[in-house]
């Protein structure tokens, strides 16, 4: 499994606090399966994103997991927040914050609204060479009451990764219940861990990973956890995709009925 969405470096961000926190995360992503790791600390007006001091971290990690034979391959990216000076940056160096440099973006929203301008914001990304993945809409309270939001944003090419502790309900129930809801469309195209520690917000998809499987097919689960990360990390064309459910409705012909009758 290929984790794309996780906060491994210590004292970047509110994720590891120390060295041994982020070696002991390895370990566990390692026991559970995980065999890359795209370390994405936040990139918001609370936390500084620099490039070069993550890329630096991220090799004494890498040598530090290589002496250790803790079987993991690290990779940089960000928790990319929307702010005016974010998408000024990532305007003029489109992939100072993106997947290794690469055209995939992580995008996190507010827990509690939509940025009233995150539409235009895709585009210019799209327009701008980067591929964005919206990152756990699940867990955003305008969302999970009008998920009919997310249509015209994946109609344009928007990708969507959940949470895999969403998917077990270790995010409340309403994130839980809307995580099967986008599965049951497979408007889902990634599992990532978020992982922020060992304990409250572990770095495990390997339970989620079944529970995909066993309820939505296992062509699906490897989709999310193996082949569409493997791709954004390594910056290649997703494989072809499951067919999306509800996703073209509103642009079927309607019948003489419906135009009838309004529906």
């Amino acid at each position: 499994m290929i984790d794309i969405h996780h906060h491994l470096l210590w004292d970047q961000d509110d994720g590891s606090t120390s060295l041994e926190v982020s070696l002991e995360m390895a370990r566990i992503a390692a026991a559970d399966g995980i065999t890359h790791i795209a370390c994405t600390p936040h990139a918001n007006g609370n936390y500084e994103y620099d490039p070069e001091q993550i890329t630096a971290k991220i090799a004494d990690l890498q040598r530090r997991l290589d002496s250790e034979n803790i079987s993991i391959k690290l990779g940089r990216g960000s928790d990319f927040h929307i702010t005016y000076d974010n998408i000024q940056l990532a305007h003029k160096e489109p992939t100072r914050f993106s997947l290794n440099g690469g055209g995939y973006l992580l995008v996190e929203i507010p827990d509690r609204a939509l940025p009233p301008t995150l539409h235009e914001v895709f585009y210019q990304m799209q327009l701008d060479g980067l591929i964005p993945i919206l990152t756990h809409p699940e867990r955003n309270l305008t969302l999970q009451g009008d998920l009919k939001r997310l249509v015209g944003w994946l109609q344009s090419g928007v990708l969507i990764q959940v949470t895999a502790g969403s998917v077990l309900g270790h995010m409340g129930r309403t994130a839980q219940r809307i995580s099967h809801e986008l599965l049951s469309k497979r408007w889902v195209h990634f599992l990532a861990t978020d992982a922020h520690n060992t304990t409250s917000r572990p770095p495990r998809m390997r339970e989620a990973m079944e529970l995909v499987a066993s309820k939505y097919g296992p062509d699906y689960a490897h989709l999310l956890c193996v082949s569409n990360p493997l791709a954004a990390f390594t910056d290649k064309p997703l494989a072809p995709q499951l067919e999306m459910f509800d996703l073209y409705d509103d642009m079927k012909p309607k019948s003489w009925w419906q135009r009838l009758v309004g529906r």
